[in-house]
């Protein structure tokens, strides 16, 4: 049985429809991490699914109880489960007593206190900062002790918001160490959102991309970013080119789509006359000087119009009849002499592109 269910929920501020229709099943002890631009309603969710807000229609089911709208319910279901926000606010008092204040609230005995709170910091690696004062801790350290005061609870389910927004690489990737140890060791469900796309991937069991505040698509990190439902979708995760066309022929599940009147071949399941979206990656693009001669279906010629460096790549963007981007390394762009102007060929796998139907 899911621990957390969440039927056709709906939230509206004033006139804005910050949720709409979205319907959401997470299972125990799965990383369930949200992705989306900011705005697209991730905050919201999460107070939502932490039972500080109500939503405006729908239903929250935990542990397969509807504790949308009853208090009793709503605050039995709460202490099974810790909320760390995007921006943590520490007391005035050393790590080990803003992480034990939770415990202490909760009436529990000095030994389990102690016990409990030694316990959780040795976990986040924070044992070593039990005698700081928080106010003096860095962002990451003070993200770590929030991690801990969440932890110390022991709750079902931990709720984070933007975990390492703002903080520095370094931090980023010791915040991460510290969630994976957290999962492995504590097993509990995670739930997380963040704008950082590769962090999801390292994470999740299953990825959720709001947009606009819609659930457009949850499946597995690899589907995610290999098979995006939706334009929408595609644009969030960085396909680079999204080009619509319509499907003039089809051969079992090769198709042909017309694009402004280039061809491309791509495996999908489509219908001829159907109008459709084709998604190609920049780094699934290969470039050559000449007709390419190697197994790739899919051919364009065109112009190089724009070179942009983002070491240690180059970005490479061609007119052929249509935008095409492509991603090289900085060391294949020198060796082929790219440069605007010059005439080049891409070339690309019928399966490395992707064709979804056209809604709109």
């Amino acid at each position: 049985m899911a621990i957390l269910d969440l039927l056709n929920l709906g939230q509206i501020f004033g006139d804005h429809a910050i949720l709409t229709d979205v319907g959401l099943e997470v299972q125990p002890r799965e990383v369930f991490v949200l992705i989306g631009p900011t705005g697209a309603g991730k905050t919201t969710l999460l107070r939502i699914i932490d039972l500080l807000d109500q939503p405006t229609s729908g239903q929250v089911y935990f542990d397969g109880t509807d504790v949308t709208r009853s208090k009793p319910l709503r605050q039995a279901a709460r202490r099974r489960i810790s909320y760390v926000q995007q921006k943590p606010v520490v007391f005035t008092m050393n790590v080990y007593d803003n992480v034990a204040c939770g415990l202490r609230w909760r009436g529990e005995k000095a030994e389990n206190v102690r016990r409990k709170v030694d316990d959780v910091l040795k976990l986040v690696g924070m044992e070593a900062y039990r005698d700081r004062n928080a106010k003096t801790l860095s962002g990451g350290e003070t993200q770590r002790v929030a991690i801990a005061r969440a932890l110390v609870t022991e709750p079902e389910v931990l709720l984070l918001d933007e975990p390492t927004a703002n903080l520095d690489p370094v931090s980023v990737s010791k915040i991460e160490e510290v969630l994976a140890h957290v999962i492995e060791e504590r097993k509990i469900t995670v739930i997380m959102a963040t704008h950082d796309m590769s962090q999801g991937q390292r994470l999740a069991h299953r990825i959720g991309v709001l947009v606009g505040g819609r659930l457009l698509q949850v499946d597995s990190p690899e589907k995610v970013f290999s098979a995006p439902e939706t334009k929408e979708v595609a644009e969030l995760i960085g396909v680079g080119n999204i080009l619509s066309g319509v499907v003039v022929a089809r051969d079992d599940n090769l198709v042909t789509v017309d694009v402004k009147g280039n061809t491309v071949e791509a495996i999908a399941d489509c219908d001829s006359g159907e109008k459709v979206f084709v998604l190609i990656r920049p780094e699934d693009i290969t470039l050559s000087l000449s007709q390419d001669r190697s197994s790739a279906r899919n051919t364009f010629g065109g112009k190089i119009v724009k070179m942009t460096s983002a070491e240690p790549l180059v970005r490479v963007e061609i007119d052929g009849g249509f935008p095409l981007l492509a991603l090289v390394t900085k060391k294949s762009a020198e060796e082929l002499g790219l440069n605007i102007g010059k005439t080049v060929h891409g070339s690309a796998k019928a399966s490395a592109i992707r064709v979804i139907k056209r809604w709109h």
